[in-house]
């Protein structure tokens, strides 16, 4: 009896779990997908022994600061509106102290191919005529584009003979591709152009391309530490300046040179910041930079070029050694 009681429960058992293993799973509701948030914050700061814009110091090869700040809306995964601004210390010939920069774009994206397009506008403020010829006209005199050279205490007189507007702020239009090869490597083209380049009266079209080389995240084992070696190539293209830098041979204006620009350098990442050591140099003469940059420290008589015909030279043109130390964040993947 006690044997067939046993047997019982056994059958029963094997009932159940037959049974159950028959039943349908009750559904599990999965959770609902994360919502897609369109905007998103860019912003960060930097500091670089020497502010290098297309092989030109705009710093007078000493240290400067700079930071940005660009708000971002993502119409879709692959398409990108912004807008920002940013600021960095300088030091021009008119004593301009500060860049400041405002730009807007779009970021449409196509697979590895990313695009950006849009508009950059270059200001800058607190600057103060600089025009030693002000001293053959006594009174102050009269410049194209606003710009007024009076005879005063805000007048800085260049004793090597350049001139510098008082406003030299210029907008910029841009488009720029970014390819993508693979997690190591990646090439980019840039393109910009401006109607009337520093305020100067004369155009400007900057091409460059770049190549970038980002080591395997394990170069440096788990420390989190990243590389890359990254560098550019570029052409400036200048046109021809309003009378207000002409000089006795060109008095209508002075047509800037040309010059090729470029860089060349290697990069650590940790987290959010990057330490970029970088060579860049052109091949602008001493003498067409000095009129190019209106250098108020130029030396020398013997660097004669036909739009700078006093011989003044300028190293703010040449070879450099850039050492940047920056901290980039986005509010969606820093701040959560």
């Amino acid at each position: 009896m006690k044997k067939m009681v046993l047997l019982a429960s056994a059958l029963a058992m094997v009932s159940g779990a037959a049974m159950a293993a028959d039943m349908p799973l009750k559904a599990v509701k999965a959770p609902p997908p994360a919502a897609f948030d369109p905007w998103d914050l860019a912003f960060g700061s930097a500091i670089m022994n020497d502010y290098i814009f297309r092989g030109v110091t705009q710093s007078n090869h000493q240290a400067s600061v700079a930071a940005y700040f660009e708000p971002r809306y993502n119409v879709t995964k692959d398409l990108q509106l912004y807008v920002g601004t940013s600021a960095e210390s300088i030091s021009f010939a008119n004593r301009a102290a500060a860049e400041v920069d405002v730009y807007g774009g779009i970021r449409p994206t196509f697979g590895a191919a990313a695009f950006d397009f849009g508009v950059w506008g270059y200001l800058y403020p607190g600057g103060s005529c600089a025009d030693n010829v002000v001293t053959l006209f006594p009174g102050g005199v009269a410049v194209p584009g606003g710009n007024v050279c009076p005879v005063s205490t805000t007048t800085i007189f260049l004793g090597d003979g350049n001139v510098m507007k008082k406003n030299v702020s210029f907008m910029e239009v841009y488009g720029k591709l970014n390819y993508t090869i693979n997690d190591n490597w990646a090439f980019g083209v840039n393109e910009y152009y401006s109607p009337n380049f520093l305020n100067s009266g004369a155009w400007g079209d900057y091409a460059s391309i770049t190549g970038k080389y980002t080591a395997p995240s394990t170069v440096f084992g788990s420390s989190g530490v990243g590389l890359y070696v990254s560098g550019e190539f570029g052409r400036q293209w200048l046109g021809t300046t309003d009378a207000f830098y002409g000089v006795a041979a060109f008095p209508s204006g002075i047509k800037y040179a040309d010059y090729d620009t470029w860089n060349i350098g290697i990069g650590f990442t940790y987290k959010v910041f990057t330490l970029d050591l970088r060579y860049s140099d052109t091949d602008l003469s001493k003498g067409n930079c000095n009129a190019f940059t209106s250098t108020f420290n130029g030396t020398g008589t013997t660097n004669v070029t036909p739009i700078n015909p006093t011989g003044v030279g300028s190293n703010w043109c040449g070879t450099a050694g850039i050492a940047k130390l920056s901290a980039d964040l986005t509010a969606m993947s820093n701040l959560k």
